[in-house]
């Protein structure tokens, strides 16, 4: 009976030793376990944000200042205005425009006043063919043989929707164009105006 009694008292501290152990370990875990995923949300968190690199430099004073480095940017689609009709204008001159614009190429054949005459005489606007050879030459006959007149226009985009307009250039043909609806045509298509020097803008009432 007293070895019986002994071996009782024996095994309860062991038990409760044994207890103590297994709810610290079973805390440790937890601990571990909260912690792991405090990094992992950590983590995700500093994935999603968008370090962009900085250029470094000094400004005039000597200062060390920096700038954000664009590597993208956002693409927009240009839009060029409209040609407006005139009521003064002959319709017959935007006849030409679409007539011009039906015959024209993607890009130039360098035969631009000759189609721009092709396009007069087809839509009436003028009886015979005109004689110059040179683009730049055109101003000059449309005003002095066909009655056509210099309008006070500068800018080929505010130029009406019909109207002839010359280019001069050194050395060489010079351009000639019809204004469109949306752009510029000769023996080709454009949506901007010729880069050579304006000589002027000509219509027909």
């Amino acid at each position: 009976m007293k070895i019986i009694s002994k071996n009782r008292l024996q095994t309860a501290p062991i038990k409760c030793i044994g207890g103590g152990f297994m709810r610290k370990t079973n805390l440790l875990f937890a601990f571990v376990f909260v912690f792991g995923a405090v990094l992992s949300a950590s983590a995700a968190k500093t994935d999603n944000l968008t370090f962009k690199p900085q250029f470094v430099f000094k400004d005039r004073n000597g200062k060390t200042v920096s700038a954000p480095i664009v590597d993208e940017y956002q693409k927009k689609k240009l839009v060029y205005p409209t040609a407006k009709v005139d009521p003064r204008v002959n319709p017959k001159l935007m006849r030409a425009a679409t007539i011009a614009q039906e015959r024209a190429h993607a890009h130039s054949k360098s035969r631009c006043w000759h189609y721009v005459k092709e396009a007069l005489m087809a839509s009436g606007i003028i009886d015979e063919r005109p004689k110059t050879a040179l683009a730049k030459q055109a101003a000059d006959e449309l005003v002095r043989t066909y009655g056509f007149k210099k309008l006070p226009i500068r800018d080929p985009f505010a130029a009406p929707l019909g109207s002839v307009l010359v280019y001069n250039a050194r050395g060489a043909a010079g351009h000639v164009e019809i204004r469109t609806k949306d752009g510029f045509v000769s023996d080709f298509r454009s949506k901007t105006p010729s880069k050579r020097p304006l000589i002027g803008v000509y219509a027909k009432g």
